[in-house]
Parts: C-alpha cells; sequence; structure tokens
C-alpha cells in the first residue's frame, strides 16, 4: 500500500479533518454538506442529502449539487493518487458528460470504482512524463437502489 495514500486517507475519513480539508479546498462541498461514506484504492463513495440548500425549484436535488458530489468520488480517487507524489502530479478535469435518469430526492450516493485505473494513469504519466486522460464514472443512486444520475468525467493527469 502507497503510505501517502493512507495518509490521505485518514484526512478523507475521519470527519473533523475532512471538514477542515473541505472548508480549505472545497468550500461549496463543505456547505452542500457532502460526505465521504467509503474510501479505499479503489472505490470511493460521496452521500449528499436532499435539503433546503441542495434544492431546485422542482422539488429535487440542484443538478450542479449532483455533478459536485459526483465529481468527488472521483476527484478524491485521483487526489489521493497523486497525494505527495514526486514528481508533483496535476489532474484537472476537461469534460464531463451525464444522463440524468430519476429525481434526486433524499439520500443519494455517488460511487465511482475507477481508483486502479486511475492509479495505473499516473504512475504511467510520472514513468513517461507526459499527460494522460482518462475516463472516471461515478453512478448515483438514491435509498431504494434506483439510479437517478450516472457522470462521466475525462481527467487529465500530467506529471510535472
Amino acid at each position: 500500500m502507497n503510505p501517502a495514500f493512507d495518509k490521505f486517507k485518514k484526512i478523507v475519513t475521519s470527519p473533523f479533518t475532512f471538514k477542515l480539508f473541505l472548508l480549505q479546498k472545497l468550500p461549496a462541498a463543505f456547505f452542500a454538506g457532502l460526505r465521504i461514506q467509503e474510501f479505499s484504492p479503489n472505490t470511493c463513495v460521496v452521500k449528499v442529502r436532499y435539503n433546503w440548500f441542495t434544492k431546485n425549484p422542482f422539488k429535487s436535488m440542484y443538478f450542479a449539487v449532483e455533478a459536485m458530489a459526483a465529481e468527488m468520488c472521483s476527484g478524491m480517487l485521483v487526489f489521493a493518487h497523486v497525494y505527495e507524489r514526486s514528481p508533483k502530479v496535476s489532474m484537472l478535469v476537461v469534460k464531463m458528460e451525464v444522463d440524468f435518469i430519476k429525481k434526486a430526492t433524499g439520500i443519494i450516493l455517488f460511487t465511482c470504482e475507477d481508483g486502479q485505473l486511475i492509479e495505473e494513469a499516473v504512475n504511467e504519466s510520472i514513468a513517461t512524463k507526459e499527460g494522460k486522460a482518462i475516463v472516471c464514472k461515478s453512478v448515483g443512486k438514491n435509498e431504494l437502489g434506483e439510479i437517478v444520475a450516472i457522470f462521466n468525467f475525462t481527467w487529465s493527469i500530467k506529471a510535472k
């Protein structure tokens, strides 16, 4: 296991340090109430709840909040795999595609299971000194297990 990954995991799985991380790096996610439900080298699950702050006029979750939670679950995996790497590795979303399937209400869990793909891309970028683009899928499901949205984020990863 990568010690830097373990260090990052401790930050995002501790409620207190994760809130500090959000306030410092992603304040909008803090105010929207995003939380890490599960975190491993291959999988990240982000929880978001429909409430006054996350609602739209149509009595469902605002699409931007869904996008933020979906991006976070792939982004946390990318961040974890580039955390404290030498040489430093940059990460950036360069494209997003989405299918909204159903109204998002209640608790929505967004899951990304592309950690191995991300780790391979980071390692390849470091080895070749070239940028790498990868597509990560984030699937949002409601409390009944029904898919509400499927996001595909294209991440650009490049060793500096």
